[in-house]
């Protein structure tokens, strides 16, 4: 079962739980984690189970990180916010460097979330 991490900055929580709502159902198939608010706030108002593994700022990059390298992350939606500097942007360049290295698609914005979803491996 392909598994995918959901993860998005505060200013794109909204975004990204518009866009689960409207792919609920090419979710459902697949294992869901993803950092503790952003899980938090999937789980609180839709019907998936959605795993937190970490907040973000407090080193939850770094510990998607470590699953990709673990082979446990298969796909990875990470709704950013360019606009707003973020104290850990180390640990974010660190996430998407360790994706990008091991061939792991990562989705930066709706458009590129939708190609991820659709894609059938």
């Amino acid at each position: 079962m392909t598994t995918i991490a959901l993860v998005a900055h505060n200013n794109k929580k909204t975004d990204l739980l518009n866009w689960v709502k409207e792919n609920h159902k090419a979710l459902e198939g697949h294992t869901l984690i993803g950092t503790t608010n952003t899980s938090r706030l999937i789980n609180d108002l839709l019907d998936l189970n959605v795993q937190p593994f970490g907040h973000g700022p407090s080193g939850g990059d770094i510990l998607l990180a470590a699953r990709i390298l673990q082979g446990e992350v298969h796909k990875i939606i990470f709704f950013i916010d360019v606009e707003t500097p973020h104290g850990h942007e180390h640990d974010i360049q660190t996430l998407i460097r360790t994706a990008v290295l091991n061939n792991i698609p990562i989705a930066l914005n709706r458009a590129s979330a939708d190609l991820i979803v659709l894609e059938r491996n």
